[in-house]
């Protein structure tokens, strides 16, 4: 099968304090930092719909050509961007990350 195209989800449970701030953060200045790359075609930021005690969810996804592009940026950009994350909202946030492939879209 020929290279299909990535989807880099990373899916951030933000505490309920600093949602506005973090959400307007990651708008003005991750998420332009991330695409700055050129990694990436394009990217959303969806609210994961359920009632959290400690805090707000959300699905960030950023989609790139193939795996070799996603390698690339795991080389060379990531470690700093995730560290700008954590060096602005240390400890009031937690983070995990999935790749998925697209298999159909429309």
């Amino acid at each position: 099968m020929a290279d299909t195209k990535i989807i880099y989800n990373v899916t951030i449970q933000v505490e309920k304090d600093i949602v506005e701030e973090w959400l307007s953060w990651m708008k003005e200045v991750h998420i332009p930092d991330v695409m700055a790359t050129k990694m990436f075609e394009s990217y959303q930021i969806s609210r994961i719909i359920k009632d959290e005690p400690d805090g707000v969810s959300f699905a960030v996804q950023y989609v790139c050509q193939d795996m070799k592009t996603l390698h690339q940026y795991q080389i060379h950009h990531a470690q700093k961007l995730q560290a700008d994350v954590k060096e602005k909202f240390e400890g009031k946030f937690v983070a995990f990350r999935t790749l998925m492939e697209i298999v159909a879209s429309s």
